[in-house]
């Protein structure tokens, strides 16, 4: 699958389409080898962002320590980088 690579540090890279300003926040699942994300936060002063590293780390049951992202900080599409789990389970876990 490739919404995922191996990053440095041994964390994982995950692909992310973000559309803000939804009724609610909610992963809608995979599409073309990018995760697909709802976020009801607007895309203002690192709000989307900072529900969408929320939104991730419970659906993995991760620290929110353990995902950054590296890319696309005020673009829809961003790379988060997933530290402390194998890719197997976050495909596992965020799978709708």
């Amino acid at each position: 699958m490739n919404q995922l690579s191996t990053s440095g540090q041994g964390s994982q890279r995950l692909s992310v389409k973000v559309t803000p300003h939804a009724g609610r926040s909610e992963i809608t699942g995979f599409s073309d080898g990018v995760l697909r994300v709802r976020i009801a936060a607007p895309p203002v002063e690192g709000r989307a962002n900072r529900e969408l590293i929320d939104l991730l780390s419970r659906a993995l049951g991760l620290g929110k320590s353990s995902l950054t992202i590296i890319k696309g900080q005020t673009s829809r599409q961003k790379v988060v980088a997933v530290a402390g789990i194998t890719r197997e389970e976050i495909i596992k876990r965020l799978s709708v």
